[in-house]
């Protein structure tokens, strides 16, 4: 049992450097843990399967595609870790140009079903095509770690309950506050989610080849 204690970490830490970020779909998160907090419950649960599916996709054909490259594994995890460092890197400059957008009256709307907030969620994290390249450099650059069955599946529920209890604390911190997510929460959670996307880069990067 003591194996698998290192795919699940990298699963949570993996599930919290794509989750932490507050991004449009976070912030539409947050106001509606304001507006219905059954419904935020249903749309922070559909970001969290959408980020397990992007992950298991990415877990089954990262092995596959780092078995295609045997021989230059060095060279695989360098390229996936200068990818995963540009993402971090992108984030980390928007972060410091993020302004809370200004408020604009809305007449007031009927909450909608869980059911199709859940859908609307699934469908919003789902075309955000940042996660599909994501997971992909990380779990090509790990290749041989995540080849075997118990491993991909923990790796990939590490990332489900990391993404998971993110998003709900989300929710319910949203609800408690009753107000939005100011620019300073906004900015600190971009820093925090792509340091940790940077800090997993350069463990994949060394050694060096």
């Amino acid at each position: 049992m003591t194996e698998m204690w290192t795919p699940a970490l990298a699963g949570v830490a993996a599930g919290l450097g794509v989750a932490m970020p507050l991004g449009a779909v976070g912030v539409l998160l947050v106001q509606q843990g304001m507006r219905d907090r059954r419904g935020a419950r249903a749309a922070a649960s559909a970001v969290a399967v959408v980020d397990m599916a992007y992950a298991a996709v990415a877990t089954t054909l990262g092995p596959l595609v780092a078995a295609a490259l045997s021989g230059v594994e060095a060279w695989v995890r360098l390229a996936s870790a200068a990818v995963l460092l540009g993402i971090a890197a992108h984030g980390l400059r928007a972060s410091r140009h993020t302004a809370e957008p200004a408020a604009s009256p809305q007449p007031p709307q009927p909450p909608q079903t869980a059911g199709r907030t859940f859908l609307r969620f699934a469908a919003l994290t789902f075309i955000n095509p940042a996660t599909a390249l994501y997971f992909a450099a990380l779990t090509t650059a790990q290749g041989t770690a995540l080849s075997g069955a118990a491993a991909g599946t923990v790796f990939v529920a590490g990332v489900f309950f990391a993404s998971l209890a993110w998003q709900q604390l989300l929710v319910a911190a949203s609800g408690a506050a009753g107000a939005r997510a100011s620019d300073t929460v906004r900015k600190w959670t971009f820093r925090i989610g792509y340091g940790l996307v940077a800090v997993y880069a350069v463990k994949l990067a060394l050694p060096l080849p």
